[in-house]
């Protein structure tokens, strides 16, 4: 990912500002094998998906060491009790990484209620168009129920305004009046699941969150509903999912996380007619990675410049993201 996130262009706007000591990638091995002298001179850190975990072995050879820009989202798996003991400055891309998740989502968002997939299998099957379309609802007036509210949760309601559907949300750790700021009506999770017309999953997944997406919440999902999962398999009980979907083929839902990724062979989602699998494509792809690289070549200009930032990180944030 390095070449993806850190492209010539940033490299050449960090090579501005300061030496760039390590010009190359810089994987967990690679990192064991560096020449102490190099890592002590190291004053910042530009890391991104694969980057070596900054334990204490790690920070033991990079006494310099004051801040970690994370090209990437979650920060989680590359930092570490030590890590926050230093008191390192981190910053990360999530908020430039939340822009084509929320793309992916709302694109789904309009396709599922036009009811794209149901009436391409049934096209398929029949040899010609539906006569009776009577069974799409289309954008206006739908209801769209939407499971967390971070970031991405976010960027994904700010387009659905620019709809004219409903938005319901269920976020547990968002204050009411928060909600009403931002223009969505806050319920119950088993209300969203039973009156949305799209369910779209935005949750982190850690210990409070893993598997709470059951198979008794799906089954309140109404007739022709969709069910989108860009976050995280493991927030949902797989096997229930499964179940739930075989029973209700009137049901859509689309995949973009599994557990494990990708299912295994013998997995009935790859069978399952009412299951679009993509492969975790939702977030940044392509191109679309030098976006968090420019994101932090701006949070290393604002370091440097002693200015706020605009993507840090605590510990107790670090602490609930997936």
């Amino acid at each position: 990912m390095y070449e993806l996130i850190y492209g010539e262009e940033c490299r050449a706007a960090l090579a501005d500002q300061c030496d760039l000591i390590v010009p190359a990638p810089v994987g967990p091995a690679e990192c064991a094998v560096l020449p102490s002298a190099t890592l002590a001179a190291i004053d910042v850190a530009f890391t991104g998906w694969s980057s070596p975990q900054f334990d204490a072995a790690l920070l033991a050879r990079l006494p310099r060491l004051r801040a970690v820009f994370h090209g990437a989202g979650s920060v989680r798996p590359y930092v570490s009790e030590a890590f926050w003991q230093r008191g390192i400055t981190l910053t990360n891309a999530a908020a430039a990484n939340a822009v084509p998740v929320a793309e992916y989502t709302v694109s789904m968002v309009v396709l599922a209620l036009k009811q794209v997939w149901r009436l391409n299998r049934e096209t398929r099957q029949t040899r010609t168009f539906p006569r009776d379309l009577g069974g799409v609802r289309g954008t206006r007036g739908a209801t769209v129920g939407l499971i967390s509210l971070g970031l991405i949760g976010r960027e994904v309601l700010q387009r659905l305004h620019t709809l004219e559907v409903e938005v319901l949300a269920y976020d547990p750790y968002l204050p009411a009046e928060k909600a009403a700021e931002l223009g969505v009506r806050l319920v119950a999770l088993p209300d969203l699941m039973a009156r949305s017309d799209v369910v779209s999953l935005h949750s982190p997944l850690n210990a409070e969150t893993a598997g709470f997406i059951t198979g008794e919440l799906l089954a309140r999902l109404k007739p022709g509903a969709t069910f989108i999962n860009t976050a995280r398999g493991g927030l949902v009980r797989e096997t229930e999912l499964i179940e739930f979907l075989q029973r209700r083929s009137d049901v859509q839902a689309i995949l973009d996380v599994t557990v494990p990724e990708p299912p295994e062979a013998a997995s009935a989602l790859y069978d399952l007619p009412n299951v679009l699998l993509t492969p975790h494509l939702a977030g940044s792809v392509g191109d679309e990675c030098r976006r968090m690289g420019w994101a932090m070549v701006g949070e290393f200009g604002r370091f440097v410049r002693g200015e706020p930032l605009h993507f840090s990180v605590t510990r107790d944030q670090a602490l609930r993201q997936t």
